[in-house]
């Protein structure tokens, strides 16, 4: 943010008629999303570019944020864009101050076209958040009577498809695994023992990086790729990935799952977790406003610990939904919901959070091994 817009005013108007004032950040102009808050502490370069908050304003709850800058290398998305819709925050750093960082935040943004607002009460908004709920709203130097209607406007996240529109058009290989960011630096990846065939609904970088390390040899197909398609590239198994919107919505996704299942293992995170739970038969619901972070605590029911996670998502599976065949193997421990589901005898499961962190805590980094030694089973056709 340079001197010259200090003066500038900007203002974020939820649907429900609040108005927070604060200063024009990134790019100029007007953008709506659904207004919600992370509370990781670090790693906003991954937040921004993680192609689940596409449409999505992202509301950092740690005050300063941008004093390490930006760079090349921290991006989660596979193209390289961010992929929120706006940023919110309470103090942008002018000053960027990291040996790696190679331009300012605002710059960032701004190149991008990314719209966002600083010098914002970030408790005070996610504090409304959390207690009225995500909802709706707007971000802009016009009136705030102009950017109420335009936040209410919007469409609603729920009956939302987006996994389109972050989804690539083709298929392609991935064979980068985590090199000097693994856990032990400079372990190299497992030899390729398993083909994995990646359904990207908007997949992060370091998910793919792990299934490289853990010993998979990917071949990453779109959203729309169907049942036939995937088994005849002839998988040892069939990962399903992250990515926005509602779950409900993507009803190819889960027609594809349904033929898949039972023939190659298969596992899911996050949205990949929604969708296999619509496919095995549940429902998923919108929560009020949803985990976001790098810290939150999920318990392991197989062996009663606690793992401490990185989680993006504002949908769930419905555990009383759930066929008894199917079992929930992980929950939230803030309010019980659904974190993780199996079907052995289907060898598929999934997990809500994000074992691949970037960024946050490794704890559950396992399951990727998991999902190996399931592959390893007898053969499926």
């Amino acid at each position: 943010m340079t001197d010259a817009t200090k003066a500038d005013r900007a203002y974020l108007v939820l649907a429900d008629g609040t108005v927070f004032e604060g200063r024009p950040f990134g790019a100029r102009g007007v953008t709506t999303g659904e207004a919600v808050f992370t509370t990781t502490m670090t790693g906003y370069q991954e937040v921004l570019t993680d192609p689940s908050y596409f449409g999505q304003l992202v509301t950092m709850t740690a005050p300063e944020i941008g004093n390490v800058g930006v760079n090349a290398s921290d991006t989660e998305a596979v193209d390289d864009k961010p992929r929120v819709a706006g940023f919110i925050v309470r103090s942008a750093s002018p000053v960027a101050s990291n040996w790696r960082s190679e331009q300012t935040l605002d710059a960032y943004l701004a190149h991008h076209g990314i719209v966002g607002i600083s010098d914002v009460d970030t408790r005070k908004l996610t504090r409304h958040l959390r207690d009225k709920g995500s909802q709706n709203a707007a971000i802009g130097t016009e009136s705030p009577a102009a950017l109420l209607e335009i936040a209410r406007k919007a469409p609603d996240m729920s009956g939302l498809d987006l996994v389109q529109s972050v989804s690539p058009k083709e298929r392609y290989a991935w064979t980068e695994g985590r090199g000097v960011w693994a856990p032990t630096p400079g372990t190299p990846p497992r030899a390729a023992e398993h083909h994995v065939v990646a359904i990207d609904y908007g997949t992060k970088r370091n998910i793919l990086r792990c299934l490289v390390d853990t010993g998979c040899k990917l071949t990453v197909v779109p959203a729309r790729a169907s049942a036939e398609e995937i088994l005849a590239l002839n998988p040892d198994g069939v990962f399903l990935s992250n990515g926005p919107g509602d779950p409900a919505a993507v009803t190819y996704a889960v027609d594809t799952i349904k033929k898949l299942v039972g023939k190659k293992p298969i596992f899911g995170i996050c949205l990949g977790h929604q969708l296999l739970g619509l496919a095995l038969g549940g429902k998923t619901y919108k929560l009020k406003f949803g985990h976001r972070g790098g810290n939150q605590p999920v318990k392991d029911l197989a062996t009663g610990r606690i793992e401490i996670t990185t989680q993006n998502h504002g949908f769930c599976v419905d555990l009383a939904s759930l066929p008894s065949s199917v079992r929930s193997t992980h929950v939230h421990l803030n309010d019980g919901t659904s974190e993780g589901l199996a079907a052995p005898d289907l060898r598929a499961f999934s997990v809500q959070y994000h074992p691949e962190a970037a960024a946050g805590p490794h704890d559950s980094l396992y399951l990727f091994d998991r999902f190996r030694e399931s592959m390893r089973g007898p053969k499926s056709s």
